[in-house]
């Protein structure tokens, strides 16, 4: 609740940090529904994701970036690091995350990128849930407070979603006073299809482990009502013809349980009963062209 009776505050709070900090966590856990999708593989996040939370005198507009991150090795890497610098010059307010008891060059450079964007921005140290004693973490927070004036250091797990609610009253205080940006009904802007593609690549992250690095992509070609059930026509777009067979496994059996793990999510998703086909296909390169990238919603 905002301290400042009937005064409406509301704005963009851009979650920035290294790659696998807790960035799209965290944002689930604030909206209190799975939004950006997460993995144990650091540059899971691709594009911005736009997260909505609705409170008494308080709207907020949690961005999720990718991970900005140092050797842009790729043209794909190259976007994500755009669609985070982006995100965070058009802020209100930034919100710098960073894993409690672990400061590296990636977490300065990060930082570096936050001064010069010359926003307001507070600390968030998080998965303090890891750390015992939790007291272990108060150097760490003080040594954090002395690299940057940070409207506050608030040290929380978004896995057990403690603290939270810290986080919140320093975003009441300091949003720029506006009336609601957005309908109270909205989560996300976000549509359909893109929550659908997200759920599909988490999936194949997740089974794929480290044996296909980056170049996945996902994109639905077709998706009708058939028989009281959405039937849902999708494409995992390799970026080299040896990582197919690694996609589909022997006798399919990969990709079959990645259809239905991935199903699973999304009928519950829209809240009705699905059916995904998935086939794999070869777009070479498509990490290092520009007009793939495009076309793939990631420029």
């Amino acid at each position: 609740m905002n301290a400042e009776q009937g005064i409406f505050r509301a704005g963009f709070a851009a979650l920035v940090g290294r790659p696998n900090v807790g960035k799209s966590t965290l944002l689930n856990a604030l909206v209190g529904q799975k939004l950006s999708i997460v993995t144990p593989r650091p540059q899971t996040t691709r594009h911005r994701i736009l997260g909505l939370v609705h409170r008494p005198n308080l709207q907020v507009a949690f961005v999720d970036t990718p991970g900005l991150h140092q050797g842009e090795r790729r043209a794909l890497n190259r976007a994500m690091n755009r669609t985070a610098a982006a995100a965070l010059s058009d802020a209100d307010l930034v919100v710098f995350v960073v894993e409690a008891l672990r400061w590296t060059e990636e977490d300065e450079a990060v930082l570096q990128r936050v001064r010069q964007s010359g926003r307001p921005a507070l600390a968030v140290v998080s998965k303090v849930d890891k750390i015992s004693p939790r007291q272990r973490v108060l150097p760490f927070m003080a040594e954090l407070a002395g690299r940057h004036e940070f409207l506050a250091v608030v040290p929380l797990s978004a896995a057990k979603e403690d603290n939270l609610d810290a986080l919140f009253a320093v975003l009441a205080q300091h949003l720029p006073e506006s009336p609601p940006l957005y309908a109270e009904e909205d989560l996300t802007d976000r549509d359909q299809n893109f929550r659908i593609t997200e759920i599909i690549r988490e999936k194949l992250t997740l089974e794929l482990n480290q044996e296909v690095p980056y170049g996945i992509a996902v994109e639905i070609e077709r998706m009708v009502e058939e028989e009281g059930r959405r039937v849902i026509h999708a494409v995992i777009w390799v970026d080299r013809e040896g990582q197919k067979p690694i996609v589909i496994g022997a006798g399919g059996t990969r990709l079959k349980r990645v259809g239905s793990s991935a199903r699973r999510e999304i009928a519950a998703l829209l809240g009705t009963r699905c059916h995904l086909e998935l086939w794999v296909k070869v777009r070479e390169n498509w990490a290092d062209n520009a007009q793939a990238l495009l076309k793939l919603g990631m420029e």
